[in-house]
């Protein structure tokens, strides 16, 4: 990270004694994942080989910064843009700064408040602690449908996070619509409590969304529909196959132990979408996912690890899906390391999937459910294989 000192000068060196200024401080940072990829069964059959960015951790670059008020308050700053590295395109629908934008205040005895656009609690406090943390989707949930890979960020939120009580710290948000006339519709809320002391942490939130019906339109490949003109809400993807629901609400706990140098942790999420007249919805999509995954930091350089997820649908979607991973992770400096990944996933049952036919109708096809590692996007047969061998650089 590049910092630079952007200290006001004090009054003294001007000729007048006895006043403090405050000191600021701007951070630029940035990180660039790219990988040389496999994919078993990309599109049906076909087979994939090529680049591969983003994989462990998102590309992006930002700009963060703190101004010192007195009496241990501060203001704070972040603007986070992401991008492709293979194509150079902007990342999060094609918004300039799509990761994070936000300003706010911090106080070590009272916390912080910030507002703008943001993660959710239960990105902060509970996805620090799985197995998504250290080998992102090749250990993460079938189709992303509970947001367990971060691919969800909120627009239009104000956000408060607690002081660090021994350990114990709790977080809570609340996302406008900013569209006129939906007091109470199109909201977003979520909370969280953490406890991390030791080897031991342990985490649970719970999120909602309620998307106004008015105006929707739905983003590719995604299962939410947000407004996307106004930015109201939040974007995916999350994929699996449809192209909107009234609400989503999901419910996630996790746990972590480190023994030495092993490190065990499980994780358990319900998703709920539920319709509405404008959905192609015909039942509220019910998703539960456990996850398990064990680490080992074999070396101060190399560490290797394994996860198992289990994800079974139910409403529309009626399928089963089950996804193992592998991963190595080699430092080779404070900024950059190389890695190799490999998952694989069978999914059984049938998944129901809407086209629209010659007359302009939403039309249900049930299918063979398919296979779709982590939050790649890629709709498989039955089955499908993904192995990755990246570099990640961070500056």
């Amino acid at each position: 990270m590049k910092r630079f000192a952007l200290t006001s000068l004090s009054l003294a060196l001007l000729g007048t004694a006895g006043v403090a200024h405050a000191q600021s401080s701007v951070t630029l940072y940035g990180l660039i994942d790219e990988a040389v990829g496999y994919v078993g069964h990309a599109s049906g059959n076909e087979k994939q080989v090529g680049l591969f960015a983003g994989n462990l951790s998102g590309d992006r670059w930002g700009v963060k910064g703190t101004e010192d008020l007195g009496g241990g308050l501060k203001a704070i700053f972040q603007l986070e843009n992401g991008f492709n590295l293979n194509t150079g395109g902007l990342g999060q629908g094609g918004r300039e700064f799509g990761r994070q934008a936000f300003v706010g205040l911090t106080a070590d005895k009272l916390g912080t408040v910030t507002i703008g656009r943001q993660y959710d609690p239960l990105v902060d406090m509970v996805q620090g602690i799985t197995g998504d943390n250290y080998w992102a989707s090749i250990v993460g949930t079938p189709g992303d449908v509970d947001n367990y890979d971060n691919s969800l960020r909120v627009s239009n939120t104000v956000k408060y996070v607690s002081p660090n009580y021994a350990g114990l710290q709790f977080e809570g948000l609340y996302g406008f619509s900013n569209l006129a006339g939906t007091t109470g519709q199109g909201q977003t809320w979520s909370g969280a409590v953490a406890y991390n002391n030791g080897p031991l942490g342990l985490a649970a939130g719970y999120f909602y969304a309620s998307n106004p019906s008015a105006g929707r339109t739905a983003a590719a490949g995604s299962v939410w529909s947000a407004n996307q003109s106004s930015d109201s809400i939040f974007d995916g993807p999350i994929n699996s196959g449809y192209t909107s629901a009234h609400s989503l609400s999901i419910a996630r706990a996790a746990a972590q132990y480190a023994i030495g140098p092993v490190t065990l942790g499980a994780s358990y999420s319900n998703a709920q979408y539920a319709p509405d007249a404008l959905s192609a919805f015909t039942s509220t999509q019910k998703y539960n996912i456990g996850s398990v995954f064990a680490n080992y930091q074999l070396t101060p350089a190399l560490l290797v690890g394994a996860g198992y997820t289990y994800e079974k649908a139910s409403g529309d979607t009626a399928a089963k899906y089950h996804q193992v991973g592998i991963g190595a992770d080699y430092t080779v400096s404070k900024r950059t390391d190389f890695y190799a990944v490999g998952a694989y996933q069978h999914a059984s049952g049938t998944q129901a999937v809407y086209t629209t036919n010659a007359a302009g109708q939403t039309v249900r096809v049930d299918q063979a459910a398919q296979a779709s590692i982590g939050s790649f996007g890629f709709a498989g047969t039955s089955s499908q294989e993904m192995v990755l061998v990246g570099i990640r650089h961070k500056f």
